[in-house]
C-alpha cells in the first residue's frame, strides 16, 4: 500500500490541486496533477502525495473500496518510474471495473502509465534503472 504520508487526505489538498492544477485523461482514469511549491520550513522536497477518487456511480462501497486498492497498488508499484514533488488525484471513470474484472491488476498499472506518460511525468529511463 501507498505509506499514510504519501496520501493526499484533506478535502482542501484535493482542491487546491482540482483548480490550480492540469489534467490529462484516458478512457480508464482522469489524472490531475499539481506541483508542489514552497520554502523548506513548508516541506519541500517531500515526496509526491497522491489522492484517489471513485464516483458512487461506479458501484457499491465493496466496488469502490476494491477499486481503490487496485489504484493504491498499481500507483505503490510504479512510483519510482513518477516525477517526485507533485499532488496527484487519480478519478477512475466508468469503464475501469470491467477492465479490473478482465485484466486484472496488469491492465491497470498499464492504463496508469499510459497517464502519467500522457502529462509527461514519467522519470527519464536512466533515473528509474537507478532506482530500482
Amino acid at each position: 500500500m501507498v505509506r499514510r504520508s504519501s496520501r493526499l487526505s484533506r478535502s482542501q489538498d484535493f482542491e487546491r490541486v482540482y483548480r490550480a492544477g492540469r489534467s490529462v485523461a484516458n478512457k480508464y482514469l482522469v489524472l490531475y496533477y499539481f506541483r508542489q511549491s514552497g520554502t523548506a520550513a513548508e516541506g519541500v522536497g517531500r515526496p509526491s502525495r497522491v489522492g484517489f477518487s471513485v464516483s458512487r456511480r461506479l458501484g457499491s462501497a465493496v466496488e469502490r473500496n476494491r477499486l481503490k486498492r487496485a489504484l493504491r497498488e498499481a500507483y505503490r508499484l510504479n512510483e519510482h518510474m513518477i516525477r517526485g514533488n507533485f499532488d496527484f488525484v487519480l478519478i477512475a471513470r466508468a469503464p475501469l471495473p470491467e477492465l479490473l474484472d478482465k485484466g486484472g491488476l496488469a491492465a491497470v498499472e498499464e492504463k496508469l502509465a499510459e497517464v502519467f506518460g500522457k502529462a509527461s511525468l514519467l522519470a527519464p529511463r536512466e533515473e528509474r534503472t537507478s532506482l530500482q
